[in-house]
């Protein structure tokens, strides 16, 4: 009946939308919940839901959607920022937990295909909630950030490579070197077709898009559409899963037809589409398969495949990490981060549960180890980056650099130019005049409204290091600031906040990580008046003894005309004067009076 399923489809999402939210509101990825959720509202504990042929499809189709979005967020940039250190992780922290879970399911008789299946699920990494956890742990402007991010985006590929190799070889049903052949042939012309597509082809589309007239979000949309099934069905033709070619689609889709403002406007619909209604089917009727009796009959399996799950993730890792030189340490707690796994590893077990590769005890043991090691992740990477801390070998990695400043007004370019000596700068305002003087007196500038993304992105704020809100507006300030650390993840962000700025405002800070200029409240207008009338004395102190910014604005309250504007360290560099900073003896004070 009709109404049944229409039924069925709105309990299924409910029930989605609760275990997301409840496994979010703790620090963990939505899809944990919604396994969790379909596992105690399915078969296997209240039977209050149940799958249908209509759910099933609408499951397949959100898979095929998610893996594009997957394959949208891979940026080959980043994969460059850990390089050598990153391949070395991602090789380790698969190769060996493969191993682990392809023997362990030959030791309990399993068939090869079965095993390669597990191997697979149990090598893979997902770091769904990387920038959420290490965000929460400050880790972003880390070397050990770029390591894992790189290793869960290569880790996740290779997966997929092998998958794709393995679909072929159940296709052919035999192992002999005329079915290899043809298995490798018919991939091989999948990846070069989809690779010269995406080249060649899709720029091409690009620039007809460009050139249309009256063109809007809905029609980019099918388009993008119509590219992701398209893709799919090319694989499904060389023998392989339509998930391959979803997540081809996505890597081209990033790089070669949409302008960068499309693509943004467009890719938050698919988001909305993948992640937030067809997705979360697939993983809380994922959860309906789940079998229970695991914990009577195979208790054994399911707690080698999970032993083998971790303990290899991690000690593959610090294994394989020593040739990068970085120290067994740190290729402890990169292991640790890797250790998690999501949605690739559920796509991969619940195919093979479809086609009859793998069983329904397996299927449920890979579950409860995907659940089971992601939940490890948060208090793992907490302890071995602390580990770390103490013993001062969390080391800050140099990929992000320079500044970026919202704020053109006179103090924001007198900043500016001190900190561009030895450091890149870039200023932010709407006022076209102000930016074209800043060009004038050499500091790159960007006309745009720093409120909106795009703004950032010609920026290259993704890039940089420390964010400095500097208008005279606190509240403009401080919207600035959340966009800088909500969607470009920059670790240093320097806000300067009114004297008219209430309690609740300054608050604020805190839950972004934020620091105050100048450490204290301070009105911009009089000082941005006085050096564009160049009406006040530049001065240098020099400190005696260790002591933080706040002390200094103490100890110097008696004199309400001062602004201490840099620190400058002891060869020569300086760093913005803000709340959060201490200072060292012989380090210098420049203020402004």
């Amino acid at each position: 009946m009709a109404e049944l399923q229409i039924l069925n489809l709105l309990l299924v999402l409910i029930a989605a939308w609760v275990g997301g939210m409840a496994a979010k509101r703790i620090g963990f990825p939505p899809i944990l919940g919604e396994l969790l959720i379909g596992i105690l509202l399915g078969p296997a504990l209240l039977g209050i839901l149940e799958t249908s042929e209509a759910l099933n499809t609408l499951a397949e189709i959100g898979i095929l959607f998610l893996m594009a979005y997957i394959g949208m967020e891979i940026n080959f940039k980043d994969l460059g920022k850990a390089s050598w250190a990153g391949l070395l992780a991602a090789i380790g922290g698969f190769v060996v937990p493969f191993a682990l879970g392809y023997y362990t399911i030959i030791i309990f008789e399993g068939t090869q295909i079965a095993a390669l299946f597990v191997g697979i699920a149990v090598g893979v990494t997902s770091l769904a909630t990387k920038s959420r956890i290490l965000v929460d742990l400050k880790l972003l402007d880390t070397r050990i950030a770029y390591v894992l991010m790189a290793g869960a985006l290569i880790s996740d590929t290779l997966a997929l490579v092998i998958f794709a190799g393995i679909i072929g070889f159940v296709d052919v049903g035999s192992v002999d070197a005329a079915g290899l052949t043809w298995v490798a042939g018919k991939a091989i012309l999948f990846f070069a077709a989809a690779t010269l597509i995406g080249i060649y082809g899709f720029p091409l589309l690009g620039k007809l898009l460009s050139k249309a007239k009256n063109i809007n979000r809905t029609f980019h949309f099918t388009i993008m559409v119509i590219i992701v099934l398209a893709f799919s069905e090319l694989a499904e033709l060389a023998g392989l899963h339509g998930i391959l070619g979803a997540f081809m689609a996505g890597l081209f889709i990033r790089e070669g037809v949409f302008s960068r403002n499309v693509l943004k406007d467009v890719t938050h619909v698919f988001h909305d589409m993948s992640i937030g209604f067809l997705a979360p089917i697939f993983f809380v009727t994922a959860g309906f398969h789940v079998s229970l009796e695991v914990f009577q009959t195979d208790l054994a399996l399911l707690i080698l495949i999970i032993a083998g799950a971790v303990i290899g993730k991690i000690v593959g890792t610090a294994l394989f990490y020593l040739p990068s030189g970085y120290g067994w340490r740190e290729g402890i707690t990169i292991g640790t981060g890797m250790n998690g796994r999501g949605a690739v590893e559920i796509i991969i077990a619940g195919i093979g549960l479809q086609m009859g590769i793998i069983t329904t005890e397996i299927f449920s043991i890979l579950v409860f180890m995907a659940i089971s090691t992601t939940l490890t992740v948060p208090l793992f990477l907490t302890w071995t980056t602390n580990w770390l801390r103490k013993r001062g070998e969390l080391v800050k990695q140099d990929t992000r650099k320079g500044y970026l400043i919202l704020g053109a007004n006179p103090l924001g370019l007198y900043i500016a130019k001190q900190l561009k000596e030895h450091h890149e700068v870039v200023l932010i305002d709407s006022n076209k005049e102000l930016i074209h003087e800043a060009k004038e007196q050499g500091v790159t500038a960007i006309h745009g409204n720093a409120l909106k993304e795009d703004t950032f992105e010609m920026a290259n704020a993704i890039d940089k290091n420390t964010f400095i809100a500097l208008t005279g507006n606190s509240e403009i300030n401080l919207l600035a600031t959340q966009l800088a650390n909500n969607s470009f993840y920059i670790p240093n962000k320097i806000v300067l906040m009114s004297p008219d700025e209430n309690a609740a405002g300054v608050n604020l800070l805190d839950p972004m990580d934020a620091s105050s200029l100048f450490a204290n409240k301070t009105d911009m207008a009089p000082w941005a008046y006085k050096i564009s009338a160049k009406e006040f004395k530049e001065k240098i102190e020099t400190v005696e003894s260790d002591c933080t910014t706040r002390e200094w604005v103490k100890e110097q309250g008696k004199n309400k005309d001062i602004l201490p504007i840099l620190i400058v360290d002891e060869n020569g560099h300086k760093r913005p004067f803000h709340f959060k900073d201490s200072i060292s003896a012989n380090e210098k004070i420049i203020y402004l009076e």
